[in-house]
């Protein structure tokens, strides 16, 4: 009984905070969503316990997915900081990856800020098919290779490709080489 309570009032919440997201008083919603204005009122109050049809009204009416309606709710504002952040290692620890912004299924990309000793270079596998890779540099020089094709970047610079072909990071710098990327996902 805890636990169904617990939902409902996850649900009241998640539903009066999309009404309010997008400007919408409980009278547009009924209108949308075809539930009535005091039955909307009870959920978001997390009095009722709506029945998952009524549910799908509100769902449908207001195009939302029926998991936002149910998921916890996620923090507008996430503080990342990289000394946190646990990296990925290659080329014994000359090439550090940190995971930024992890991939979600919802966002379809992920950011990592990467790291490259002098020196080194690292030899990444082809993605699958329709990835996209953006790369912007912070620091230091690069050189990238894409297939035959080689491509200098220093601080400032960006270049987009697709990563569903080999390529190749090498620092040419004779300091740290720094850069965030971007990869993205088909959806």
């Amino acid at each position: 009984m805890a636990q169904e309570q617990q939902i409902h009032r996850k649900i009241g919440k998640n539903l009066q905070n999309i009404r309010k997201a997008r400007s919408l008083s409980l009278d547009q919603v009924a209108e949308l969503t075809g539930v009535s204005k005091a039955m909307l009122g009870q959920i978001e109050r997390g009095d009722s316990n709506p029945t998952i049809s009524i549910l799908w009204k509100i769902v449908n009416g207001l195009h939302i997915s029926f998991t936002s309606l149910i998921e916890d709710n996620v923090p507008k504002v996430t503080h990342i900081r990289l000394d946190e952040i646990e990296p990925l290692l290659e080329e014994d620890g000359k090439y550090r990856s940190f995971p930024i912004v992890p991939f979600e299924q919802n966002k379809q990309f992920e950011i990592y800020s990467v790291e490259i000793d002098v020196g080194c270079t690292y030899a990444s596998e082809a993605h699958y098919e329709g990835v996209e890779e953006y790369i912007l540099m912070t620091s230091g020089a690069l050189k990238l290779r894409i297939q035959d094709e080689a491509y200098a970047l220093k601080a400032g610079d960006a270049i987009h490709f697709s990563a569903d072909q080999p390529h190749v990071y090498e620092n040419i710098a004779d300091e740290k080489t720094k850069f965030n990327t971007i990869i993205c996902y088909p959806v």
